[in-house]
């Protein structure tokens, strides 16, 4: 009879052990929620010691620049013959970019920080289809650029210069030379299309650092010394709203889009949640570029102020493209995504060749949501120039419509390498698995012990009441 009473007591007393593990494990939820907040608060903040900090200075993981340049395959024939432009892609021509460490990094009382962001690229041969020396044949960017920039008027001077130099509307150019510079007959200076760059830099920049609020981390208060852009004439285009993309504010709410300015088409843009990728054992958020970034004001009326001039966008109705001359020097140069992916049929009925496709052409950023760290990018663009139909230009009187040319798409990515990931996962991810783990378990452990005890000390309770 005593051994009976002592097994239901054990029981019982096995009963609320699971129970205050259950419990326990119930009050570490909040306690461990607590924990993370401030590991990641701590950590996630822009100074000296933090693991924000050891990757903001410089990129751990290498960044690259792929170029793919448009080959035209007809130039006689569109010069001569008004015929449409064939194109065909060539590459990629890899550079290493990005690895040079900020500079010029100053920080001041009121939680903020400023920095320049070297720009250099070193050829990648390994990474390439071929070396820098290919030849391609390509728009002539100072016939193009000549076109938009002088007035109609003085044409007759631009038909002089590209006679006596032997021009045309194409011209065949090295690989090097498109991209980082080549000296020019008709201006006799250097151009290309990223000319200049290195030895350049971007910026300066001033973030905040987030030390005062964390909510505010990374976000940009100014670029080149001013709090707004001033290539667009209107308030809400000209907004530096964001960061630089690098990195977000953490505990990212999926709902919510990110926001980031890029300098490369001048203006801040948005991305989208689209879905949770793993990255080495890492969850990551990836967001996406939508659709609605380049359209065309009738379907996106907030693009109406990047809309600048309405005879080559057909008074506002183009899509897919970004007149970026405002912040070119004036130069006819727009930004679109690869192959004008998302941008008007009329973009490519006007040059053939193009193919656009959402896996390849497309921008994205994967984004570690509890600490706010871009993990993984790939940041897709093509640099295009427009030149049009002309009574005074020969080269140009064949041409019958306002064309918008592609020169180059690139993409720059960047993904954390093994030992990067290793180490993220170790300090940061790591002790926040652990922590749920344990909560988990004591919830699950406690709930099963208090179960199973409590059962068991109703059927002894039950067999004795029967016995009896």
């Amino acid at each position: 009879m005593g051994c009976r009473c002592d097994a239901v007591s054990g029981l019982i007393a096995g009963s609320v052990l699971g129970a205050l593990l259950a419990a326990l494990g119930g009050i570490l939820i909040p306690v461990g929620n607590n924990i993370i907040q401030s590991t990641v608060t701590k950590e996630a903040v822009i100074e000296p010691g933090t693991l924000a900090y050891e990757n903001w200075v410089a990129a751990g993981a290498p960044v690259y620049r792929q170029f793919w340049l448009y080959d035209v395959q007809n130039a006689a024939g569109v010069v001569e013959n008004g015929e449409i432009p064939r194109v065909s892609e060539k590459g990629p021509y890899t550079y290493r970019t990005r690895y040079l460490a900020k500079t010029d990094i100053t920080a001041y009382d009121n939680h903020t920080v400023s920095f320049n962001l070297p720009n250099g690229a070193i050829f990648d041969p390994s990474m390439s289809v071929g070396p820098e020396e290919d030849v391609v044949t390509v728009l002539n960017l100072v016939v193009a650029g000549a076109y938009s920039t002088i007035p109609k008027g003085l044409h007759f001077l631009v038909e002089a210069a590209i006679k006596s130099t032997n021009s045309s509307l194409f011209q065949n150019r090295t690989v090097k030379e498109l991209l980082w510079g080549y000296f020019d007959p008709i201006q006799k200076v250097e151009v290309g299309v990223f000319y200049p760059y290195n030895d350049t830099f971007d910026g300066p920049f001033n973030v905040n650092t987030g030390k005062d609020d964390i909510s505010k981390v990374s976000l940009i208060n100014s670029w080149k010394e001013n709090s707004v852009l001033s290539f667009w004439n209107d308030p809400y285009c000209d907004m530096l709203n964001g960061t630089d993309a690098s990195s977000f504010p953490p505990f990212l709410d999926k709902k919510k889009p990110l926001y980031f300015f890029s300098s490369d088409i001048c203006r801040s843009v948005s991305a989208e949640f689209s879905g949770s990728e793993d990255l080495k054992g890492i969850e990551v958020y990836r967001y996406m570029l939508p659709a609605k970034t380049l359209a065309s004001p009738r379907e996106n009326p907030d693009n109406m102020c990047f809309c600048t001039e309405t005879l080559v966008t057909r008074n506002c109705t183009l899509a897919g493209v970004l007149d970026v001359s405002s912040c070119r020097d004036n130069a006819p140069v727009y930004i679109s995504l690869p192959h004008f992916l998302h941008g008007s049929p009329f973009l490519r009925e006007a040059v053939h060749g193009l193919d656009p496709s959402e896996e390849h052409h497309s921008t994205y950023l994967d984004v570690e949501p509890t600490t706010g760290f871009t993990l993984r990018f790939a940041k897709r663009l093509q640099v295009n120039m427009m030149y049009g139909p002309s009574n005074v230009i020969t080269v140009l009187k064949k041409v019958k419509d306002y064309t918008i040319f592609p020169l180059a798409w690139l993409n720059e990515t960047a993904a954390l390498d093994e030992e990067t990931a290793d180490r993220f996962k170790k300090d940061l991810v790591g002790r926040i698995n652990m922590l749920e783990t344990v909560q988990i378990a004591l919830l699950s452990l406690g709930s099963a012990v208090c179960v199973l005890c409590a059962v068991a000390a109703c059927v002894v309770n039950r067999r004795r009441s029967t016995i009896a």
